[in-house]
């Protein structure tokens, strides 16, 4: 049997991603490295990561980690290459699985190694200097080496190709496992294949989820960024210029015109919105502003790990759990076990605190949540 991993948000969990599950075990074991409170795109989850992971496990998953904060945060680039790293660091796992709206494995490796190439570096910085966005000129660069631009149009295409770019530089030894995405990834209400982005505007996902799923999601919290925004202002409106300055993502003078939008605007929305061009992304300003909320500064963001937490697991799991602790390469603690003190340790309890003022319900969730946790083990 293979252990096959999964880098993933489950924001939520949906029919989607029960296929891919189904279909990884077809294969053998599904061990699902998620982020936590906070996902990729610059928001807080729409619910908190162990009732995700818990969906996850009662959908057929049989192990999940929590993918740092510190990675979850990153770019694309950063967000695959930090989750195949703790993945391969594990030391007990065969394969990738990830979705591509193409579906097709050689040609997104060939891409990845185009990327990787000197040549195309030098041609990406040629693009860039003409004025263009970073994505028009990583796909104008592409194909002037002869590759297929239309590989960087579609999001899980896009991210599927930083994954074979994160096992090529690591001479990993995950085989990269593709599987085609169907649907739309910001419209489809398909129920088989649901947008997860349409999913999170909703209220009823009745049809949408598992049913394994949807018990769990109707007596949980959820989390909304609207719930949260005044708590966010007032981080932003108190930092003091340095702080802007050790942002993350903040190259070129960016940092300073976020700080000064922060000065004169009065929400997130007008904030991103006067700073947002071509060159600058809403997602890459999203992600900014997070990292001031919960103050990361790009030092902190591109370190290690120094440890990484179990969410949830089934009886497969807690084999593959004692067996991942006995080769592996990086510490794993259970959910709610103490951290030795560190900066990210320190970082973690304050994320986790912060995420509780994001509740739609009337109050604010109370802090601690990171201590009380646990990893409940759940029968398949």
């Amino acid at each position: 049997m293979k252990n096959i991993g999964v880098i993933c948000e489950y924001n939520p969990f949906h029919n989607g991603h029960a296929k891919q599950i189904a279909y990884i075990k077809t294969h053998g074991a599904a061990i699902c490295l998620m982020s936590g409170n906070y996902v990729q795109r610059g928001e807080p989850a729409i619910l908190d990561k162990y009732v995700r992971s818990a969906a996850a496990v009662a959908c057929g998953a049989d192990l999940v980690l929590e993918l740092p904060v510190t990675y979850a945060l990153r770019s694309a680039e950063g967000f695959a290459s930090g989750g195949v790293e703790i993945l391969e660091k594990l030391g007990c796992l065969d394969a990738l699985c990830f979705g591509s709206e193409s579906g097709r494995e050689e040609e997104l490796m060939q891409t990845a190694r185009l990327l990787l190439t000197e040549q195309f570096a030098l041609k990406l910085r040629s693009e860039l200097a003409s004025g263009v966005s970073f994505p028009c000129a990583r796909q104008n660069a592409l194909e002037d080496l002869g590759g297929n631009g239309e590989l960087l149009e579609n999001p899980n295409d896009i991210l599927a190709v930083e994954y074979c770019k994160a096992i090529l530089r690591r001479k990993s030894r995950l085989a990269p496992m593709v599987l085609a995405r169907v649907g739309s990834y910001h419209d489809s209400m398909d129920p088989n294949n649901p947008s997860a982005s349409v999913l999170r505007e909703t209220e009823d996902w009745e049809g949408y989820v598992p049913a394994e799923a949807k018990r769990l999601y109707d007596s949980a919290s959820r989390s909304s960024v609207q719930k949260g925004e005044r708590a966010w202002l007032a981080r932003l409106r108190g930092m003091p210029e340095q702080d802007f300055a050790a942002l993350p993502f903040g190259s070129e003078g960016l940092w300073r015109k976020l700080m000064h939008a922060c000065r004169e605007q009065a929400t997130l929305e007008e904030i991103v919105a006067s700073t947002k061009s071509k060159r600058y992304t809403r997602t890459r300003l999203m992600r900014m502003l997070l990292c001031a909320y919960l103050g990361i500064t790009g030092e902190l963001l591109a370190r290690e790990a120094p440890y990484i937490r179990v969410l949830a697991l089934n009886d497969t799991g807690q084999k593959i759990l004692r067996q991942a602790r006995t080769t592996g390469g990086i510490p794993i603690l259970n959910a709610g076990e103490r951290a030795p003190e560190c900066e990210y340790a320190e970082l973690e309890r304050r994320a986790s605190d912060l995420y509780g003022l994001f509740a739609v319900s009337d109050k604010p969730l109370p802090p601690g949540a990171e201590a009380r946790a646990r990893a409940v083990p759940i029968k398949a």
